[in-house]
């Protein structure tokens, strides 16, 4: 068997973690999410020398996680998309007094984290559903911190309006 080179091994170790939670949200299979990051990782070890040699080999990276997800997901028969269902998961619906009505809330945003373009939604996934920091969004990312907490101000721009706009449509439509 080959060793590993020690570079490969700590980046492995650094971001398999994020990976596969990041996966698991999409897939909504724990298991599924660690065969596809696997897959990821087998990927970016058989090009290891190429993906250090990229200008940004996290970014190189993070689109491989993507890719291969994608490809999980239509092998299931499934399509890769934010779990609804995660609006089941937050502590406000938990102990909201109104459940319905927070459940619809949710079910609104992550409806709207869908419909941002792809960097933005990345962004808000990491940081706000999935609890990263702007530190850790960036490294997984391979963005700088300033380009994640401008991304993300732009994203939660662009939800305001979406938002919005869905609010406006429903007080027209009673």
């Amino acid at each position: 068997m080959t060793e590993l080179p020690a570079d490969f091994r700590a980046f492995h170790q650094l971001y398999r973690g994020a990976y596969v939670h990041w996966a698991e949200l999409y897939l909504s299979n724990r298991a599924d999410a660690e065969e596809a990051v696997d897959q990821a990782f087998e990927q970016l070890f058989l090009d290891w020398s190429d993906v250090l040699a990229k200008e940004n080999p996290n970014a190189y990276a993070w689109g491989i996680v993507k890719h291969r997800t994608i490809d999980c997901a239509r092998a299931r028969g499934k399509r890769p998309v934010l779990i609804d269902t995660a609006a089941f998961e937050t502590a406000a619906l938990r102990d909201a007094v109104d459940k319905i009505g927070e459940l619809e809330e949710g079910l609104h945003i992550y409806a709207a984290i869908r419909a941002l373009p792809e960097r933005q939604h990345d962004t808000i996934v990491l940081l706000y559903c999935l609890g990263y920091t702007v530190g850790e969004t960036a490294d997984i990312l391979g963005v700088s911190q300033a380009g994640v907490r401008s991304t993300a101000r732009y994203a939660r721009h662009r939800l305001r309006e979406i938002l919005d706009t869905d609010n406006r449509t429903e007080r027209e439509e009673k």
